[in-house]
């Protein structure tokens, strides 16, 4: 008698069919055409591995935000199982829209180049008609603005060599937003880093982490892209060196996704790989590194918590280091995802879904009258100020701004 296996590496077969998963899922909430976390995930991955012909294209409405495996009482990884069914089964190939959004190396090294023209022309009514009408890039959707100067660049000039007087060192993978978008949250990590004593190094060889490349159909070039900075990070701990990150979706994607959605070996290294946050909180806990904070520095300010931090449980770190500056007013806004998940927000047809998401959080932040938002996305960062009147900032940015160096640097001796 032969016996057939039909198991799952995402192990769909400790569903209890429960239906918790769909009353977390933000947007079976909004949206009527996707079956929800428990069809999509693993329902559907009992009928898919019989035939392929099961797979349902509605799956690309899925935010891999994983508020679903949060809420599931066995574990099941309902996200990775749908992700995993986009990436094997789904016909469709990905468009110029999808190849413009997700290779964020290009179209950051092109746009820093002539960044006020490329920002300008982002802002254009015209301009924003063409990309809705021909591309499908939403015209309400508002993209960040480019730096003039990468912050690889910027640290080459003005940081390398300085950085190198340092006994303590750590590595830091910037991640696209960091460099072509916002170097000056880069630039506040390595303050914080120089002032607590530790000199910061840029890892050998960095690629965008592959987030944005796994949801636009990209995977291949994700997994080539991914080995890249594995192999990169795995010299950083061969050599003593620690690597920090300041974006959770970055971090989360290069812990958890390499392995999942990639196939991309990370074990010996995963917990290399800390968001920045965590890393200088256990310090102060377990080290005795205190940080020194102005006393002018007075702001109100909420944290949102983005999902994939919700996921890795490290939202602590970077709260409890706010809550440690003497002048803010700490506000702990709702856990409700944004709705903007990367690129899937910044699409046409996904846009109103996008917003009527993220309502119920862009409601409490008005209602609070904060001074500013703190999140460890860029993304939730992004779509938190095209819909609030909020400025949002990361966290490092908040401390970096509230520290008193010299102070700092004293108390470290």
């Amino acid at each position: 008698m032969t016996v057939i296996k039909n198991i799952s590496e995402n192990n769909f077969e400790q569903c209890l069919k429960c239906s918790v998963c769909t009353v977390y899922c933000p947007v079976l909430a909004v949206n009527p055409a996707y079956p929800g976390p428990k069809q999509a995930g693993p329902d559907g991955e009992r009928y898919r591995l019989k035939d392929a012909a099961f797979y349902d294209e509605a799956l690309k409405y899925c935010l891999n935000c994983k508020r679903c495996e949060l809420a599931c009482p066995s574990g099941v990884k309902i996200g990775d199982i749908i992700q995993l069914a986009r990436i094997r089964y789904s016909k469709q190939r990905p468009g110029l829209r999808e190849l413009m959004l997700a290779n964020t190396d290009i179209m950051g090294s092109l746009a820093t180049r002539m960044a006020p023209i490329v920002n300008t022309s982002l802002r254009l009514t015209p301009v924003k008609m063409v990309l809705d009408g021909v591309l499908g890039i939403s015209k309400h959707a508002k993209f960040p603005k480019y730096a003039g100067e990468r912050f690889e660049t910027w640290y080459k000039k003005n940081a390398a060599e300085a950085q190198k007087q340092y006994a303590k060192q750590v590595s830091y993978f910037h991640g696209c937003y960091a460099n072509y978008n916002y170097p000056k949250l880069s630039k506040d990590l390595v303050k914080i880093m120089n002032a607590i004593g530790y000199g910061v190094q840029l890892l050998e060889k960095e690629k965008c982490c592959g987030v944005a490349l796994i949801a636009n159909m990209q995977a291949e070039q994700a997994r080539k892209q991914g080995l890249i900075n594995i192999a990169s990070i795995r010299k950083a701990q061969a050599e003593g060196r620690i690597t920090l990150t300041t974006s959770t979706t970055c971090t989360f994607t290069m812990r958890d996704e390499y392995e999942h959605l990639l196939g991309i070996d990370n074990h010996d290294v995963k917990d290399s790989i800390q968001l920045a946050t965590k890393y200088i909180y256990e310090l102060i806990e377990r080290q005795g590194v205190k940080l020194a904070f102005r006393h002018d520095y007075r702001k109100r300010i909420a944290y949102h918590t983005p999902c994939h931090m919700e996921k890795l449980g490290w939202a602590i770190y970077s709260t409890s280091l706010l809550r440690m500056i003497p002048g803010v007013d700490f506000v702990m806004l709702d856990s409700q995802c944004c709705g903007i998940s990367g690129t899937y927000g910044f699409k046409k047809e996904n846009y109103p879904y996008s917003q009527r998401i993220g309502e119920g959080l862009f409601k409490q932040i008005e209602s609070l009258g904060v001074d500013l938002v703190a999140t460890d996305c860029e993304t939730c960062k992004w779509q938190i100020e095209m819909s609030t009147s909020a400025p949002v900032e990361n966290p490092i940015s908040i401390i970096a701004d509230a520290l008193d160096v010299e102070k700092t640097i004293e108390l470290n001796k």
